[in-house]
């Protein structure tokens, strides 16, 4: 799930469709829509939420769609290389870049959606923010009059569907987990994830003196302060991440190095002490201590199926 921040006041239009596709998918043949321009939005979006199916016509030359009127139209957004920006900050491959976004104005496309990686901007230490390569990135977006939708992204990249390239959290930050890996989440066997610093730990000064959560703010006051006369203009959208793969959800279902295979359901990613901690605070607050003693007990492993534990059957679900 990630949280769509509004860069102006103005709402969303709920009867407005957005597509978005991959960079690779658009090929030489031009995909051609009227160009619409879309409303500033405030929105949450869920990794569970599925998007209307929709036809789009596909011609050979951006000439005119056959009976779509601006009323019908689809702005469409493709998604940017997740290593649009390099390790040391720069723009990757600039004139490639050029050329595409030209290509992807001339085809129709209303904008691009890229990441903007938390463990590139910060990487020399706390307050050390690097946005050059961003800033570069956003300026050949503007000169060939396209729109922008980024995604503050808090996560590690690497080791998910889709990742291509391995972006980690910043190395300061690296240092810190090393020290207390209770800071990411843990799982009943005692396995870390390095995705995304665990929740529980959100309001704790565990990163030099700042909440996870203040960092956070900082790395987006910093972004706006940069970036201000884009925003409106150029940025349409801002997404915030919210855990793994920019969701708001755990990472029960780790597929590295084998961990989890589909359709397994996963495991509990609540014995960082921090998650036991609060686990246990809210069992005591409700008089029921015991429950806060531990995780469950009889919730399976991570490749079995909901009939084969206790946790998930029928009776004992709602039992928990």
């Amino acid at each position: 799930m990630a949280l769509i921040l509004p860069s102006s006041f103005s709402l969303v239009n709920n009867k407005e469709t957005k597509v978005l596709l991959a960079f690779d998918d658009v090929s030489s043949k031009a995909l051609v829509f009227p160009k619409v321009q879309p409303p500033l939005s405030l929105r949450a979006k869920s990794s569970m939420m599925a998007e209307a199916p929709i036809t789009l016509e596909k011609i050979h030359a951006p000439l005119a769609v056959h009976g779509l009127s601006d009323s019908k139209s689809v702005p469409s957004f493709v998604m940017l290389p997740l290593d649009t920006v390099t390790v040391g900050g720069t723009l990757n491959k600039p004139r490639v870049m050029n050329v595409s976004l030209m290509a992807l104005k001339s085809a129709g496309v209303e904008g691009v959606m890229v990441d903007v990686w938390w463990g590139l901007v910060e990487k020399d230490g706390p307050f050390k923010y690097n946005w050059e390569g961003y800033a570069e990135l956003f300026q050949m977006v503007q000169k060939h009059g396209l729109k922008l939708q980024v995604v503050m992204s808090f996560h590690q990249c690497g080791g998910n569907v889709g990742d291509s390239c391995s972006i980690p959290l910043p190395p300061w930050v690296l240092e810190e987990i090393s020290e207390n890996p209770d800071l990411v989440y843990t799982d009943r066997s005692g396995r870390r994830n390095p995705e995304y610093i665990s929740l529980g730990c959100d309001s704790m000064p565990v990163l030099r003196g700042r909440t996870p959560l203040q960092v956070y703010s900082d790395y987006m006051r910093s972004f706006r302060d940069r970036f201000i006369y884009y925003l409106g203009n150029v940025i349409s959208e801002v997404q915030v991440g919210l855990g793994p793969c920019g969701e708001l959800r755990y990472p029960s279902y780790p597929e590295s190095e084998g961990t989890w295979r589909f359709p397994g359901i996963g495991e509990f990613q609540c014995y960082d002490k921090y998650m036991r901690a609060s686990l246990e605070a809210s069992a005591e607050a409700i008089g029921k201590k015991d429950w806060g003693r531990s995780g469950p007990h009889d919730s399976g492993q991570y490749n079995q199926f909901p009939e084969d534990t206790g946790f998930f059957k029928k009776e004992e679900y709602m039992e928990h």
